[in-house]
């Protein structure tokens, strides 16, 4: 019976993988549009770009950590993110079959999470829907670096609270004081994607592809870094989950708890925890 089960598609955290992943990008990059977007009255009641940028992060950040607490965590962990995905897969707490089918939802989540965002009209298109591009005036090579550090933050942070007992509770509320960090500060040279997924979403309605690799590599980068740093807190992961980590109705989430993590095979032997 258990490995009937095992090879069966685990379709409920599949599919609830991608209402949070649509849902996301939805919601946040309607927040984008709203405080960015032109003919906005947002932009009149706050002038500030720099106080929009940091209010758009802490919403972006609340609206991921929402849909971490809400049933679509309790069912599929709500990564979100291929990255997330991927940093529990070296890790070794998700099998190769379910990180391929969590990526491919979550890109599909993301799609269609963004058909909605054509209704914003022109507003939405003076933005590119909220489409991550290169900053004005910056190199690519800047515009990768900004991609690299921010999720090497974001992956590093969600390492740290997953990795001890007594703050693993709060891991939902690092992203909102995170992503306002790192908005106001970091989306004028990349958009602050972190994400492919969200990236790849608004790119698709708008037709702005810029450098598309860049927020595909960088990410993807800054999560090896950050595994790579954090490796030694690997064993202390003890579900692929950011919340509702007592709940693992499908058997997917406690897969190689302790088995050393694929980081070592790439030269790195973690400490023990």
């Amino acid at each position: 019976m258990r490995d009937s089960k095992s090879q069966s598609i685990p379709w409920r955290p599949l599919l609830s993988e991608l209402v949070g992943t649509a849902l996301l990008v939805l919601v946040g990059l309607s927040l984008v549009i709203v405080m960015f977007g032109s003919g906005s009255p947002i932009a009149r009641i706050l002038p500030s770009e720099g106080l929009r940028r940091l209010i758009t992060g802490f919403l972006f950040g609340t609206t991921g950590a929402l849909i971490a607490i809400s049933p679509v965590g309790t069912i599929s962990g709500a990564h979100i993110n291929p990255v997330v995905t991927l940093g529990f897969w070296l890790f070794r707490k998700l099998d190769s079959r379910t990180v391929a089918g969590y990526i491919l939802a979550q890109l599909a989540g993301a799609t269609l999470g963004c058909l909605p965002l054509l209704a914003w009209g022109s507003m939405g298109q003076s933005v590119a829907f909220g489409a991550t591009l290169p900053g004005e005036g910056y190199a690519i090579r800047t515009v990768l670096l900004g991609e690299v550090i921010t999720t090497f933050a974001m992956v590093t942070g969600l390492t740290l609270f997953l990795g001890f007992r007594r703050i693993r509770p709060f891991t939902p509320a690092m992203f909102p004081f995170l992503y306002a960090i790192m908005v106001y500060a970091e989306s004028p040279i990349s958009g602050t994607s972190t994400n492919p997924a969200r990236s790849l979403g608004p790119a698709i309605i708008s037709g702005q592809w810029q450098a598309g690799w860049v927020y595909w590599i960088g990410p993807l980068v800054g999560m090896v870094v950050a595994c790579l740093a954090c490796s030694f807190l690997a064993k202390r992961i003890e579900v692929a989950k950011l919340y509702h980590f007592d709940s693992d109705r499908d058997g997917l989430f406690r897969r190689g708890g302790h088995v050393l993590p694929r980081v070592a095979e790439w030269g790195t032997q973690p400490l023990q925890a």
